[in-house]
């Protein structure tokens, strides 16, 4: 398994890091990509609806797991 990779963002002007392994990272990008988005925007996007327990990092990873668990496999109808 991959150790995390942090990487800075920017979320309504401020700077702050994240660490996501590398897997995350690129679903991540993925994601941003398929709906026309960069990142600085997809996480501000995020961080705005995270619950305040939860972590940015941790709030990501979530919405990466939703995003992929809850597409259609392959071959099966929207």
């Amino acid at each position: 398994m991959s150790r995390p990779q942090k990487h800075s963002l920017t979320l309504n002007g401020h700077r702050t890091s994240v660490s996501l392994e590398p897997d995350f990272w690129q679903a991540f990008r993925d994601m941003a990509a398929e709906r026309g988005m960069g990142l600085n925007a997809l996480a501000a996007e995020i961080d705005a609806s995270r619950g305040g327990g939860t972590g940015l990092a941790t709030a990501i990873r979530l919405m990466v797991l939703r995003h992929y668990r809850d597409r259609p496999a392959a071959g099966q109808p929207r």
